[in-house]
């Protein structure tokens, strides 16, 4: 740490710069009263750095932590510290756009009336998502009713709504690790995940675009406010884009470019992004918006003023993402695996001496793990690895090779004093798996988990840890978010809604079921015909004429109403109802809160 440039202090600087009013106190209640959001919580970052957190991350969490409405640059201003995100409100001829309102609705009107408290009761006049992750569009109906225009980069909703209904449990469970919703805000505690301080839990909506920004130079002007996008797919997001105001010279870089290094897997999980695809979109920013730019802002974070300071710092960012996937590229073609190759990988000493190349956020192991795994996938090309045991019999069977439980703890004892901490954790995972009832093991395994957390720069590993040695201590925590609203369920089109029913077919259940529904959508004048037969559930849009189990005629509202347990109230059917209970007896139910740290 002692090499760290703990006396540079410019982004302290920019952090603070523009400031205009906090929210006092910053704490926001939906409408029956529930906290969603606590800024005030996180008061002790003003205070030195204790031994319970990592220096260069305590330095992050507190410039994190600022909050209230800021000014960016001539009628451009950011609400921070509000959310996970940052909402920019950009003043129009008439009123003012919003730029990603934020996770949470309850959230995002007290952003906005943060604004309007300093700046006018302007109305809002447009809106823009910057890509199609929650935390940038979740909070649109805490602004807006929907009669604005709504841009968004192409292909925003279908990646919007698969990749929060489709996967949504799983990644909301392990959103609950990243994040640390379970964690106490202290200094031993949660302090932050490096790209915020945590994610909202009020309400999340959502409103469909209006006009998709389809290519790269496409301009728009919304309230008298000219745009010029560069679209950027398979960056941060599947779908994104960048924007110049030119006639402000400010550069919005969505979150392509922020203050840490981000991730290229995310620890809740996501499709693996492209780092090659990420650096080559940054150099084109650089060529295309760069020079036309007196400040540039992201979705998360500070500003960066000055054209030199606006190059360097993009430059910075693109040798990061470049250097991560040539670097693994080039180490996977010698045979290196890609553990072996995150244990080698380091960072370029120029870029290591800048903060923001630090992995707050992603880091420089995990996502040259997901490099690898983009190009070759989970197996290593060892046969060993080919068909190894699940992760509770193979820990039997180890436990049982070294002479039982309470002589794996005894090894693990051993390394912790040689302070491996790391193979101290892989001997009592084993232990717990092998017998979760092993309250040492488990005492020493959160104790671990404990001190590998609060020495970590990234904050969502220490969250990670710190969450598994509280769930060890104290049971599986309730997972308090959900991204499946019902703006995001009544968004999915038809395809999507047949597809989310797929995924919840229970295999062996199904195997020897076998059924047609015909689905009339009479709003839509489609016909879909869903088979269900090998417990695998197919869809199939205007099939040919032939005898089915049950023909049902109904609106999209209905389908989705009939498939959530509602009823099949005013829908018209013909032919046997109990195909569809048979359809709905094989349907499996997700979990919300399943077991990590234990088996």
């Amino acid at each position: 740490m002692a090499d760290l440039p703990f006396h540079d202090t410019g982004d302290f600087e920019d952090a603070d710069r523009g400031f205009i009013a906090k929210l006092t106190p910053a704490v926001v209640r939906s409408r029956n009263g529930e906290v969603v959001w606590d800024n005030d919580s996180y008061a002790f970052l003003n205070a030195e750095c204790p031994e319970t957190a990592h220096p260069s991350l305590w330095r992050q969490s507190q410039l994190c932590a600022k909050q209230g409405l800021y000014e960016v640059a001539e009628g451009i201003y950011q609400v921070r510290g509000l959310d996970l995100s940052n909402m920019t409100l950009v003043e129009g001829d008439t009123g003012v756009i919003v730029i990603d309102p934020l996770v949470s609705t309850e959230c995002a009107a007290i952003a906005l009336a943060l604004y309007r408290r300093h700046r006018g009761d302007r109305p809002v006049t447009g809106i823009v998502y910057t890509h199609s992750h929650v935390d940038h569009f979740g909070g649109v109906r805490g602004v807006t009713d929907g009669n604005v225009p709504i841009l968004a980069p192409a292909g925003f909703m279908d990646h919007a709504v698969s990749e929060n209904v489709y996967a949504g449990p799983a990644m909301n469970r392990r959103a609950g690790y990243m994040f640390g919703l379970a964690l106490p805000h202290t200094p031993d505690g949660q302090i932050g995940c490096g790209l915020g301080m945590t994610s909202s839990t009020g309400t999340t909506s959502l409103i469909p675009p209006t006009l998709d920004v389809s290519r790269t130079g496409q301009e728009e002007i919304v309230d008298g406010v000219r745009f010029v996008f560069q679209l950027t797919p398979g960056t941060e997001a599947p779908a994104e884009m960048n924007f110049l105001f030119p006639d402000r010279g400010a550069l919005c870089l969505a979150e392509n470019a922020t203050h840490n290094l981000h991730n290229i897997l995310t620890l809740r999980g996501a499709q693996v992004r492209d780092a090659r695809v990420w650096a080559r979109y940054l150099s084109e920013t650089l060529t295309l918006l760069a020079d036309r730019a007196d400040v540039a802002f992201a979705s998360h974070h500070w500003p960066t003023w000055g054209k030199g300071n606006i190059v360097r710092f993009l430059q910075e960012q693109r040798d990061l993402y470049a250097y991560l996937h040539d670097q693994t590229l080039r180490l996977l073609n010698k045979g290196l695996t890609g553990a072996e190759i995150a244990e080698q990988m380091r960072v370029p000493p120029a870029l290591e001496q800048v903060w923001h190349t630090h992995g707050y956020y992603g880091s420089v192991s995990h996502n040259v793990k997901a490099i690898y795994q983009r190009y070759l996938g989970w197996y290593d090309g060892n046969p060993a690895h080919l068909w190894e045991h699940p992760p509770r019999e193979s820990a039997i069977r180890y436990v049982e090779c070294m002479g039982g439980g309470a002589a794996v703890v005894a090894f693990a004892r051993r390394y912790i004093e040689e302070n491996d901490l790391r193979f101290a954790v892989q001997l009592l995972n084993h232990a717990v798996f092998a017998d979760e009832g092993n309250k040492a093991a488990r005492d020493l395994l959160a104790e671990v988990y404990t001190r590998l957390g609060q020495g970590a720069e990234n904050g969502t590993w220490r969250n990670s840890y710190l969450t598994g040695a509280k769930e060890l201590a104290d049971g599986i925590a309730h997972t308090s978010v959900t991204t499946t609203s019902p703006d995001l369920l009544a968004a999915l089109t038809v395809e999507q809604i047949f597809d989310s029913l797929a995924i919840r077919v229970d295999g062996p259940k199904a195997w020897h079921e076998s059924l047609a529904i015909d689905w009339h959508l009479t709003d839509l004048g489609e016909l879909y015909r869903t088979t269900l037969s090998n417990g695998v559930l197919v869809q199939r849009l205007n099939p040919p004429e032939e005898p089915v189990d049950l023909t049902l005629r109904l609106t999209r509202t209905q389908l989705l109403g009939l498939l959530a347990g509602k009823g099949v109230e005013g829908v018209e059917r013909e032919g046997d109802i109990t195909a569809l209970q048979r359809l709905v007896a094989v349907l499996d139910s997700p979990g919300r809160d399943f077991a990590i740290v234990t088996p």
